[in-house]
């Protein structure tokens, strides 16, 4: 007797297609997770525009696997999102997961040559990073009045976020076991949890000092865990309140234009230039992995001094 024979119906091989691409798609993110130690927030951001562009291949044509993949559907996918409104910098990310993807691929053996190799993604002209003046950073730290316990943290935590560069996410993380005062640095684990130390600044070690003695005790409760920088509750604050409180103190210090918690970040890098500190110190402070992520604060100056040219030089004006 002959063993039968079933076939699959026409309808399962979409999920059998899907499987096949979930599983690199799965088996990538795991990598990041487990491997890279990325965040939360980054896994996301790949995972969405992974399901973006596997979403794409399964309704352009039929494909069996990432072997089969091509050039011409990651550059299809790329101009199908331009015709959507994305911004360039949106279609440079997207092209930039699916990049991370192929080579994952490749690294594993799953398919035998990349398909974004040659794809070229937009133009991307990166605008440089906004930056507070000396003059108004110093009005905005010292817009916290230093006569309650929420008073001296927020001052404390806006002269840490300055005389550090911190990203918000490190100092909303920041444990009290990273901090040393004595020593006047902290111990950051940054994106991928990358270690670095950061310096304090004096005035940041004196805040620092006045909040942990007469105001973080006033906001500790019975379930207060280690975090240095605690919410009225007790808790460790949030990136949304910091986000919240700096708003509001930029407004008490009279700044009349926006200015959000990297802003701090970006005007302690380009002050920094400024004074003559070296580009590659300045990497290493901020956690940059790569020196062209910094380069972008060089703009920064470059527009400082060809504005000051401008201004004074007597061939730059108008009329003579």
């Amino acid at each position: 007797m002959v063993a039968a024979c079933i076939l699959p119906k026409a309808t399962d091989a979409p999920f059998v297609v899907a499987d096949l691409f979930s599983e690199g798609v799965d088996g990538f993110l795991s990598y990041l997770d487990l491997e890279k130690g990325l965040s939360e927030n980054t896994l996301a951001g790949y995972r969405s525009d992974l399901l973006q562009f596997t979403d794409f291949l399964r309704a352009k044509r039929s494909l069996g696997s990432w072997k089969q993949v091509t050039g011409s559907d990651a550059s299809d996918w790329i101009y199908s999102l331009s015709e959507q409104d994305y911004s360039n910098a949106s279609l440079c990310r997207k092209l930039s997961s699916v990049r991370a993807l192929d080579r994952y691929l490749l690294s594993e053996r799953l398919i035998n040559r990349s398909f974004t190799e040659i794809v070229s993604g937009p133009a991307l002209r990166r605008k440089a990073p906004s930056a507070l003046s000396i003059q108004e950073v110093e009005r905005l730290l010292l817009a916290p009045e230093e006569t309650s316990p929420v008073g001296l943290r927020d001052r404390a935590m806006l002269e840490l976020f300055y005389s550090s560069g911190l990203r918000v996410s490190e100092l909303a993380n920041l444990k009290l076991q990273q901090v040393d005062l004595e020593l006047g640095a902290l111990k950051v684990f940054g994106k991928g949890s990358k270690e670095r130390v950061c310096p304090i600044g004096r005035k940041a070690i004196a805040a620092i000092d006045r909040y942990l003695a007469r105001g973080r005790p006033s906001l500790v409760k019975s379930k207060t865990g280690s975090s240095v920088f605690l919410s009225s509750r007790g808790t460790e604050i949030s990136r949304k309140t910091i986000w919240y409180l700096v708003k509001k103190y930029t407004k008490e210090a009279g700044i009349d234009r926006p200015v959000k918690p990297h802003t701090l970040r970006h005007s302690f890098a380009t002050h920094l230039l400024t004074g003559g500190a070296d580009l590659r110190v300045i990497q290493e402070l901020l956690g940059h992995a790569d020196i062209a992520t910094t380069q972008i604060y060089t703009s920064v100056e470059s527009e400082r001094t060809r504005s000051a040219h401008d201004e004074f030089h007597p061939r730059s004006k108008d009329s003579m």
